[in-house]
């Protein structure tokens, strides 16, 4: 058998599957066009709308090598030689074109065939469904395999279902035997295909769907028999170059050995460390390609189980002992052995970068605070006398501060401290549940409804980006998702036509809205929305007559706010260009929605813009409106659009041909929008506000035309009231302002001082005291007072008793302010004010510090009189041992 890289193997799936006929798709997005999931999970996914008859695919049979991403076993994710969160499934699919002779033989073919993969067939075995003959007969008759070679399993097996209804059937998995060496710890005598041990191993599912599963369980043939297969790559790259786990191949073995030389470990010489290895070099591909195509950081959704993986990633990098920020240094290597044919990792690796960089950063900061929160419970559990951490607390700290179990069983053991195993187990199922239940969805993209069916009879030809108006003829008229024959006056409803000119909301852009009729109907058009693959759907009001399906309507965008539309989408590519030059070339859309009052924009960025970078942005893009360049549209391959560089969006999906829209030495973006024709038609920029959305990212919403006249003009006007009111020019008016506030503040200062002066004077200060040992021990609780007068309070306490801890809590609101001061002497005999602050404000459900002699923090108000209690504790045990 020769030994091939894996990227030659995943070349030659490409070629020896084009070679039969079969069409070669390109990887889809791992954002799968599916609300039932956050990921793309198998390689039929993106195809699952051809299984279900939703809609015809363009080639009867096609193959790809499909990015995947799957998390539901993911503490298994480098125990094991083959779990992964990352993976490429290598698939071939047919609808009506080949069933099982050719998915078999041929399958057959590719892997053994010397010329191929060349592997030995006499260690290959299959499985099939108990009743499929026709699959056994293609095994034993027409490839060979004899009879103790062929297993039957039943349907938990060898039994695919897409759901409790709908397409299924058989299929067939091929396994290679790898050896008894690979039997390790297997005890089965009669050791053999379905074993659970690593000996037998599964390389190629083939699945026969053919039914159509009723209600009542029965099955319905199809009208069409479709192959559906997938064989995970780094799988079978182990099997072709000889090595006993995916982490050994070339797709993995570089990333993990420049891991170990960080680390200064030499691979397979510790357990622990192979394994953190293992996690760190799985979930880096993760991140990466999960960044490449738009996933970022949040606290749901995908977002969160990218951070997820990130941070486990850094937390087994902790574990090697890494101190710094480490996990960039692998992007390199991924792009040097994956970018090729992933060029997205190549076009966005300045974003994958800086996301990365900034996630790790803040981990740094969430593993300290959750460090320090450990070890706050440990001093508050041995203050109780107590020794074993609750599970609720240990779950706390894996979701809210990303520790792992082990990690936090570790640090407590260090101080004598064990972690409830049962009851961490019990919140981790639970909170598994919960995300069971809230994932699962009622209604899924491909559950089929009223708009498929039309789509199955009709489509709309869109004529907008010529047309502004034209005689229509109405397709269908839908009232609730059924189908009706008629629209009256006053009824609203949702009409497809077999053309429009009115755009539909789709790429962030709203849809247009407009009017319609003939001599005796009325409509209005309120919005235009895509429903299924190739429907523009009007929703619409008919204001007089009667709209009936077959009436031919003449149909009149509203011109002037398409135009406003217009100017404000060509301003945001304008934007995003601009902000790359300015910003530097991690910036990525993120998002975006083009109204006609404004834009909106979303951008991968880690700071706020200062004044300067907005000024220089801005200055871009109205540098390129006053030159007005005509705008270029042309529809190229989008091997072609990559090659001009033009820009590709994450949540896009774009077919075989696409659409560029270029500003001649600017910029040029894939998109199937509308645009001015000219830059001038913009006439006027201006960005209005930058703010954050989440980690890594952030929003600008800008104006054009008019509205940022409009906008101007009102600057304008109220700084000609401001200046009246301060009674100078624009040359004067800065240095007054200034002025003005400097002395409010001066007065503010002084106020609270004669206040706080006046409360002592009538005797207003009102301490609770108690002695702890020969500690002077003073509380007391005031409704909204600064800083500086509670400081006021604390020295006075303190000049009246010698060994003194006061602790003043300022209430406003639900929300308390903490101060604790201490004197010398207090310091001396073991008080803390900053520890007492930091337990005290934990218990308040917020954060505090601060030095030996006084310290500050906050949180809620309702829980002070336990922190109170909790300090006093505190220094009870400290004092009065």
């Amino acid at each position: 058998m020769k030994y091939r890289s894996g990227k030659e193997i995943r070349k030659m799936f490409m070629d020896f599957w084009e070679q039969k006929g079969s069409y070669p798709t390109p990887s889809f997005s791992l954002i799968p066009d599916d609300p039932s999931l956050l990921f793309t999970i198998a390689g039929m996914v993106p195809l699952k709308e051809f299984y279900l008859g939703l809609r015809a695919p363009e080639h009867p049979s096609v193959h790809t090598s499909q990015k995947c991403v799957r998390t539901n076993d993911i503490e298994n994710v480098g125990r094991t030689a083959r779990h992964h969160t990352f993976f490429e499934m290598l698939g071939n699919f047919a609808w009506g074109n080949y069933f099982k002779k050719e998915s078999i033989t041929w399958g057959w073919e590719f892997l053994t065939d010397p010329d191929w993969m060349g592997l030995d067939g006499s260690k290959m075995s299959a499985s099939i469904y108990k009743d499929d003959e026709e699959a056994y007969d293609v095994w034993h008759n027409l490839v060979g395999l004899s009879d103790d070679r062929i297993f039957r399993f039943d349907e938990d097996g060898n039994f695919w279902f897409m759901a409790a209804t709908g397409p299924c059937g058989p299929c067939s998995e091929i396994y290679y035997d790898r050896g008894p060496s690979f039997a390790i710890g297997c005890e089965n005598p009669n050791c053999n295909v379905g074993c659970e041990c690593d000996r037998y191993l599964e390389i190629w599912n083939h699945v026969f769907t053919q039914f159509d599963r009723q209600k009542d369980g029965s099955l319905k043939p199809l009208p069409e028999k479709n192959i559906d297969t997938g064989m995970g790559l780094e799988r079978l790259v182990s099997l072709i170059q000889d090595v006993k786990s995916d982490y050994e191949t070339d797709l993995f073995l570089p990333i993990l050995e420049s891991i170990c030389k960080r680390a200064g470990i030499k691979y397979g010489s510790n357990g622990k460390s192979d394994m953190a290895a293992r996690v760190i070099s799985d979930h880096s591909r993760s991140v990466a390609f999960m960044l490449a195509d738009g996933v970022l950081p949040t606290n749901d959704g995908s977002g969160y189980v990218l951070r997820r993986l990130l941070r486990r990633a850094a937390r087994f990098g902790k574990l090697l002992g890494f101190e710094e920020p480490f996990l960039c240094d692998t992007i390199p290597i991924i792009i040097e052995i994956m970018g090729n044919p992933y060029q997205e990792l190549i076009v966005n690796r300045k974003m994958i970068e800086q996301v990365i960089s900034v996630e790790e950063e803040r981990f740094d900061r969430a593993l300290n605070q959750g460090i320090n929160f450990l070890d706050e419970e440990i001093r508050s559990l041995k203050l109780r006398n107590e020794s074993i951490l609750s599970g609720e607390f240990v779950f706390k700290l894996y979701d809210t501060y990303g520790f792992p179990i082990e990690l936090t069983a570790e640090m407590a053991q260090e101080q004598g401290v064990s972690v409830n195993i049962k009851e961490f187990t019990s919140e981790m199922d639970e909170a598994r549940e919960l995300a069971r239940s809230s994932s699962k969805q009622k209604k899924t993209a491909f559950a089929g409804n009223v708009f498929n069916d039309i789509e199955r009879n009709t489509k709309t030809v869109f004529t907008g980006y010529t047309d502004e108006s034209g005689y229509c003829t109405v397709q269908a008229i839908v009232v609730n998702e059924e189908l009706v024959n008629s629209l009256k006056a006053d009824e609203e409803g949702e009409v497809i036509f077999d053309t429009t000119p009115f755009y539909a909301e789709r790429g962030g852009e709203v849809g247009d809205t407009g009017s319609g009729g003939n001599d005796e109907t009325e409509l209005r058009i309120n919005d235009v929305v895509i429903r299924g693959k190739g429907l523009f759907s009007h929703k619409v009001k008919v204001t007089s007559g009667e709209v009936t399906s077959g009436m031919v309507l003449f149909l009149n965008v509203d011109t002037e706010r398409r135009d406003a539309i217009r100017r404000n989408h060509t301003a945001t590519h304008l934007l995003h260009e601009a902000l790359s030059r300015v910003l530097g070339g991690h910036v990525r859309q993120a998002g975006s929605y083009v109204m006609d009052s404004s834009l909106r924009f979303d951008f991968t960025h880690f700071e706020a813009l200062t004044d300067e970078q907005k000024l220089a942005v801005e200055d871009i893009v109205n540098s390129e409106i006053m030159v007005n360049k005509e705008l270029n549209l042309t529809e190229c391959s989008i091997e072609e659009a990559r090659e001009i560089g033009a820009k590709a969006l994450f949540d896009e999906k774009y077919g075989s041909v696409v659409r560029v829209v270029s500003v001649p030495d600017f910029s040029a973006e894939l998109c199937g929008g509308l645009h001015v024709k000219a830059t001038g038609n913009i006439g006027l920029f201006k960005i209005i506000s930058d703010e954050s959305i989440g980690s890594g990212t952030r929003r600008i919403f800008a104006v054009t035309g008019l509205m940022a006249l409009r906008g101007y003009q009102a600057t304008a006007s109220m700084l000609k009231k401001l200046f009246g009111i301060l009674g100078s020019d624009e040359k004067s008016a800065l240095t007054k302002a200034e002025g003005f506030v400097s002395e409010v503040k001066m007065l503010q200062k002084k106020i609270e001082a004669l206040n706080s002066q006046l409360m002592f004077s009538n005797s207003e200060i009102v301490l609770n005291k108690k002695n702890i040992g020969e500690l002077s021990f003073q509380y007391g609780k005031f409704d909204n007072l600064s800083d500086d007068a509670l400081r006021n309070i604390g020295d006075k306490a303190k000049a009246d008793y010698s060994a003194t801890v006061v602790v003043m809590a300022s209430i406003t609101g639900d929300k308390c302010k903490l101060t604790v001061m201490a004197d010398d002497k207090a310091v001396s005999m073991g008080a803390n004010a900053g520890e007492l602050v930091r337990v005290a404000c934990n218990l308040l459900g917020g954060k505090g510090g601060g030095r030996p002699t006084m310290a500050s923090g906050g949180g809620d108000c309702a829980l002070i009189d336990n922190a109170v209690a909790e300090i006093e504790r505190i220094l009870a045990s400290q004092l009065c041992k």
